[in-house]
């Protein structure tokens, strides 16, 4: 009885405190027995979520219509533990929920346990636990962001809670255009800008718009830095969308920002440099969202840079690239950088768009206004007036063919936001973001300023067919579904740059893959969520998608690893993320390719040795270690001269004489074999040795292959008895390519080597096989 009354004392409060136009989010129960089916009965394909909602929407009144108050707002969809939704109401739309047929009641929203913006909890962190124990995140590991800048107002980046800056810190906090050093503080302890080259290749900075500091005018690098190290921030949001508590992967590590990066671009001098002064400020990691094409490692800036810094043992992250998803595309290749890949979680930001006749198509957005009505539709392609149209460039849609209708654009030219303001300058209501054959069942999440929505490659396909077949006028509408969770997941990104390593063939890249698609982190106030201009919107929180975001997150777990081992080497981390990586999803299926249409499973040339797992990284059982002798003899067995290895090593090193090397010896955690292909019963045999870290100390591994078609590959010695912390045993593998067949150039086929422990240890190489 108390209880009740508690909980009617308390409704009342709440009730009386609300304005009757504002919207509160609330926790709705339904009972799914009594929720009248004359609800959605016109219309059988809508899901009762939807129908409930839309009778909420039906009965508003003309007094609400002519104050325009927002519509309900779904955020989630409970089907499991318990029936109903999450949903954004007034007063008034409560009270019209109440009536519903099936409504039991409806609780104000309410943080009661940690819900993060959704990747710590997807990558397994849990507060308090594992890695992320209070003791754990006690040790200063500090991280340097090579990248755009940073807003360091941003609650993000606050200190409380933080001792005081590690001692081995021995950078600065520059001052420039509106940024001070009394920006900086105890999260984030330097901040320097790197504009020379830039400015030499592009011309001079706008003072004005770019800021000649470390402040961020893009956002990008605000982003990355709260993902990797962002302080808890409660209550985050896009608008409501993937609400929850923001948080980096080592929240509390350190943050240095190195702004290399401007409007145009990144030029390789400012990297460089900025590189160069992280590692002798004293960084523990560098991460680097950003690259270029794949080139060889003497002539790439960024793999010179990153074999110095891991000389001096730091780690070094960096995205695989945006090109997927076409083969040998990933950059950022050399052996001594994690190359990240990305991926989707189980988060999405659902659509639904209707077509005349009667189809329904799921899509993505981050729209987060009304939902439109069936609208007239049109292809941009013919309602254009030049070449252009079908992208929806600037100025290229004809205002008497689109005014009033959904305009179906072709990606590419220009940014996805960027199509949607030319579609609403030029009168449009709506617009549908059409993917290309190659982009597969990509479905990414942007902040449009209009009713907005992107569609697969088959659903692409039959829109196009659609507007061109149709004797009637085509129609189409747009509803927006909130925030959904329980997707199948992780599922590699399209866009994801993708392998084999063209200029290191012996080494398989990407090397592991993360969270890429749909991330929420911190963002500027004065930069717009869509980057446009005319977008006058200020958020504290944006969702973009990227290997740019994957990056950062394997940063910050790497600064967890680091802070549990903190003798181990750059090479160890790594090992560590790949042998403990999984490669099936949450479904128990293997991970899937967002980058071809019947969604077939991903390869090793995709996610590498798969998605990284923290809290067994933090305890992998074994390791493959590798030295700077190790590097510098596999950059001899790719014949690399004497003055290409010292471009490299920055100092005079000479190929051994009379030793035979070979690329595939090369300590790594993973095996790339290459065969001719019109050889017969080739055969190749490679080396490896690996380092006891397991907590038991003593323990013995047998080993478990899974064989590669085509191929069989033979182990030598099938058992390994460790009986102390830090041995080392070896062990070599034969590969032979079995058959009579002539297999196509590049074909591929892949498997993997295991070695197993018990229930707990699994120590999994991937083994990639291409016949050249």
């Amino acid at each position: 009885m108390i209880s009740r009354l508690l909980f009617i004392f308390f409704a009342l409060v709440v009730t009386n405190s609300m304005s009757m136009m504002v919207q509160k989010t609330y926790i709705v129960h339904m009972d799914r027995t009594k929720i009248r089916a004359s609800i959605h009965s016109q219309d059988i394909t809508k899901p009762w979520f939807e129908s409930v909602i839309d009778s909420i929407s039906e009965s508003s009144t003309q007094e609400e219509q002519e104050q325009e108050i927002l519509p309900p707002r779904l955020l989630y969809v409970y089907e499991t533990n318990m029936f109903g939704f999450a949903v954004c109401l007034s007063q008034k739309q409560l009270e019209s929920l109440s009536k519903v047929d099936g409504f039991l009641s409806a609780l104000p929203d309410e943080l009661l346990t940690l819900h993060t913006t959704h990747t710590p909890n997807f990558l397994g962190l849990k507060n308090g636990i594992g890695l992320w124990s209070a003791q754990n995140l006690a040790s200063d590991v500090i991280i340097g962001i090579i990248d755009s800048g940073i807003w360091p107002e941003h609650i993000s980046f606050k200190d409380s809670g933080l001792s005081s800056v590690p001692s081995h810190w021995k950078g600065i906090c520059e001052q420039g255009t509106k940024f001070s050093a009394s920006n900086c503080n105890k999260k984030l302890i330097g901040a320097r800008t790197y504009l020379k080259g830039y400015e030499k290749s592009v011309g001079k900075i706008n003072d004005t718009a770019d800021y000649r500091s470390p402040r961020d005018s893009i956002g990008h690098g605000t982003h990355t830095a709260s993902t990797a190290a962002g302080s808890l921030v409660k209550n985050a949001s896009f608008y409501g969308l993937a609400s929850g508590s923001a948080s980096g992967m080592r929240k509390t590590s350190r943050i240095a920002a190195y702004k290399a990066c401007w409007p145009a671009g990144c030029v390789n001098s400012d990297i460089l440099a900025a590189m160069d002064q992280a590692v002798s400020d004293g960084v523990d990691v560098l991460s680097l969202s950003l690259g270029g094409f794949p080139k060889p490692y003497y002539g790439d800036s960024i793999a010179i840079a990153s074999f110095g810094a891991a000389k001096n043992g730091v780690f070094v992250s960096c995205s695989a690239g945006n090109y997927g998803p076409h083969p040998s595309t990933v950059g950022n290749s050399a052996p001594w950088i994690m190359t990240v890949a990305a991926s989707y979680t189980d988060r999405t930001f659902p659509t639904k768009v209707r077509l005349g006749r009667g189809e329904v198509f799921r899509g993505s957005s981050l729209y987060h206004g009304r939902k439109t009505s069936q609208l007239p539709l049109v292809y941009a392609k013919s309602a254009g007036a030049n070449k252009e149209a079908q992208y929806c460039t600037e100025n290229s849609l004809d205002q008497n063919l689109v005014k009033g209708k959904i305009v179906a654009c072709e990606k590419g030219l220009n940014s996805r936001t960027e199509k949607g303001m030319v579609v609403q300058k030029a009168g449009g209501a709506g617009m549908i973001l059409l993917n290309s054959e190659s982009q597969g069942g990509e479905l990414l999440a942007d902040p449009h300023i209009l009713p907005a929505t992107s569609l697969g490659a088959s659903e692409s396909s039959i829109v196009r067919n659609y507007i061109r077949t149709s004797k009637n006028t085509p129609t189409a509408s747009i509803s927006f579904l909130g925030t959904k969770y329980g997707e199948p997941a992780p599922a590699m990104a399209a866009f994801s740059s993708r392998g084999p390593n063209y200029f290191g063939l012996d080494v398989i890249k990407p090397d592991v893959t993360a969270p890429g698609v749909n991330i929420l982190a911190a963002w500027p106030a004065k930069v717009s969520p869509s980057l446009l201009k005319s977008d006058k919107r200020s958020v504290m929180f944006n969702i973009i998608s990227g290997t740019s975001m994957s990056c950062p997150h394997v940063s910050g777990i790497a600064a967890l690893i680091k802070s549990v081992h903190k003798d181990w080497s750059p090479a160890a981390i790594k090992s560590a993320l790949m042998t403990t990586a999984y490669i099936l999803n949450n479904k128990g299926d293997p991970i899937r390719d967002a980058g071809s249409n019947n969604s077939a499973s991903a390869t090793p040339f995709a996610f590498g040795s798969g998605h990284v797992n923290p809290e067994s990284a933090s305890d992998p059982g074994l390791v493959y270690d590798i030295n700077t002798q190790d590097y510098l003899n596999y950059l001899c067995s790719l014949n690399y001269t004497d003055s290409e290895i010292a471009l490299v090593s920055r100092e005079n090193f000479v190929c051994p004489k009379n030793s035979v090397l070979q690329a595939g010896d090369l300590n790594y955690p993973s095996f790339s074999v290459l065969f001719d292909r019109v050889g017969q019963n080739s055969s190749v045999t490679y080396k490896r040795v690996v380092t006891n870290v397991a907590k038991s100390q003593s323990a013995n591994y047998v080993v478990n292959v899974e064989q590669p078609r085509g191929v069989s590959a033979t182990v030598e010695p099938r058992k390994l008895k460790f009986e102390k912390m830090g041995q080392k045993l070896s062990y070599s593998v034969t590969f032979s390519s079995i058959g009579k067949r002539l297999r196509d150039a590049g074909s591929n086929s892949f498997g993997s080597l295991t070695w197993v422990s018990g229930k707990y240890y699994k120590v999994r190489s991937p083994i990639a096989v291409t016949w050249q």
